[in-house]
């Protein structure tokens, strides 16, 4: 979809290496494909397409115009539309310009994964929850447009947010061993973190982001020689954490999202693809063809490298959840992907 020269799209993440276990990740910056050096606006692509997916598409803002304007929205929404569209039509919109006789939808995800990932800080319009009321009337009128001809479809659950690696992967236990792998004058045996009702110690049931493992600031003193996140005087920030209270917040958020969508489903004949809970196996671990799959960053082969997308081998198992959940429905035979044609992280070298 992006031109030669251009085919690195707005760039990707590289495994470089393993040191120690730890990965090595490079932003791959080059045959990048924007347009100006802001990086809001990316190559066009006007051709008609069937597959309109956008990556940060939320329920909320799929209803807005702005989003297809690169100040304001979504570059990658604003690519497909020409200059006419621009600020005029909305993704709900432009999704129900095309003429289809069957749909796919798993829209959602976006309306809970910023909150969440920003460690339940509210830092702009795409870090926030969508309330139930406006998801519930955003996806009528979705679904209202998308069956007004009587058009089958299938639909998908919300992944429960709090079981990617973007949240599993760094522990209290791991954040302390690595702190005591430095030979501290005395062992290291609390983290300290900032939450809505105060510091306190943080629980083995704390989740902290990704990112946070290679931020460098766990143990750095603060002007007053306090270290980062080993005394209550200098907590982790609350954004770098999911506490246990928040992460129950976001699973039940999430859970009742799902209510909406599974009545949608049933009142409106769709297949349901029950992602929420396949995706929950996936994290404790299963068997395809031969294969092993997990939730474990890097090595489990389901998510990629931010840790919070599936790699194309979990793309190709989740079509093929909705592949048996539309046969199932419909009473179709469409046949299933080859799981092994498609591959999970791909390691240095390889």
């Amino acid at each position: 979809f992006f031109p030669e020269g251009m085919e690195n799209g707005s760039g990707y993440l590289q495994l470089v290496d393993l040191v120690n276990g730890q990965p090595v990740l490079n932003k791959v910056n080059s045959n990048l494909a924007y347009t100006d050096e802001t990086k809001k606006r990316l190559q066009k692509y006007t051709d008609d397409i069937t597959n309109l997916g956008m990556p940060g598409m939320r329920m909320d803002m799929s209803v807005s115009p702005l989003l297809g304007i690169p100040e304001h929205g979504n570059l990658y929404f604003e690519r497909v539309l020409n200059e006419n569209q621009e600020g005029v039509v909305s993704y709900l919109e432009y999704a129900a310009t095309k003429e289809h006789t069957f749909f796919t939808f798993w829209l959602g995800n976006n309306d809970v994964l910023g909150y969440a990932t920003n460690g339940a800080v509210e830092e702009g319009p795409t870090s926030t929850l969508t309330d139930i009321e406006t998801f519930t009337y955003v996806l009528n009128e979705f679904l209202e447009k998308l069956t007004a001809e009587n058009q089958k479809g299938a639909i998908a659950t919300i992944p429960d947010v709090t079981a990617i690696p973007f949240l599993t992967t760094v522990t209290k236990d791991a954040l302390l061993a690595g702190v005591n792998a430095q030979n501290p004058p005395q062992p290291i045996t609390d983290l300290y973190i900032a939450t809505k009702s105060g510091v306190r110690e943080a629980a083995n049931e704390d989740m902290f982001v990704l990112p946070f493992s290679t931020a460098g600031l766990l143990g750095q003193p603060n002007e007053q020689g306090i270290p980062y996140g080993l005394h209550p005087l200098n907590p982790i920030e609350d954004k770098y954490v999911l506490d246990s209270e928040e992460a129950a917040t976001v699973s039940a958020h999430v859970k009742a999202l799902n209510q909406v969508i599974k009545e949608q489903a049933q009142s409106r004949d769709l297949a349901l693809v029950d992602t929420y809970t396949f995706l929950n196996r996936v994290k404790a671990g299963i068997i395809i063809n031969d294969m092993p799959v997990n939730g474990t960053f890097i090595q489990g082969n389901a998510f990629s490298l931010d840790g919070v997308h599936l790699t194309p081998l979990g793309n190709a198992i989740v079509a093929n959840l909705f592949i048996e959940a539309i046969n199932k429905n419909f009473k179709s035979s469409i046949p299933k992907v080859d799981v092994t044609n498609y591959g999970g992280v791909k390691f240095p070298n390889n």
